[in-house]
């Protein structure tokens, strides 16, 4: 089991840019798929952008593809979304979350960062 905790979040405005970091604690991130969600008032959870233990990265391509990206850094056990010109519609808890493989279900979590992004 792997723990894992967001930090990172805040208050900025439209337009403005925030990285996330998740680190992870109790194994290594090295061998996991990583991802990030986000679950805004009164929505469902959505997916936000993922990453292989190789570094493939994939993307949300209705919502963030092109302002948000993943990486990781193993070194560190962390993985992190940068996210730039972030939009009202960014304002979310946004959670990362590790699974052994692609098609695996995500079954590790963290407790969310709260993202806030004025107009």
């Amino acid at each position: 089991q792997v723990q894992l905790v967001e930090s990172g979040g805040g208050l900025v405005q439209a337009g403005g840019s925030l990285r996330l970091s998740c680190a992870g604690s109790g194994r290594a991130l090295s061998s996991l798929f990583l991802g990030w969600f986000r679950q805004a008032p009164g929505k469902e959870r959505e997916f936000v952008a993922s990453i292989s233990w190789n570094g493939i990265s994939a993307y949300n391509p209705n919502s963030v593809k092109g302002r948000f990206t993943i990486s990781r850094d193993n070194a560190k056990n962390t993985v992190y979304l940068q996210m730039n010109s972030l939009k009202p519609e960014d304002t979310a808890v946004y959670y990362c979350a590790a699974r052994p493989g692609h098609g695996d279900r995500w079954d590790n979590w963290g407790q969310g960062t709260q993202v806030t992004v004025s107009s």
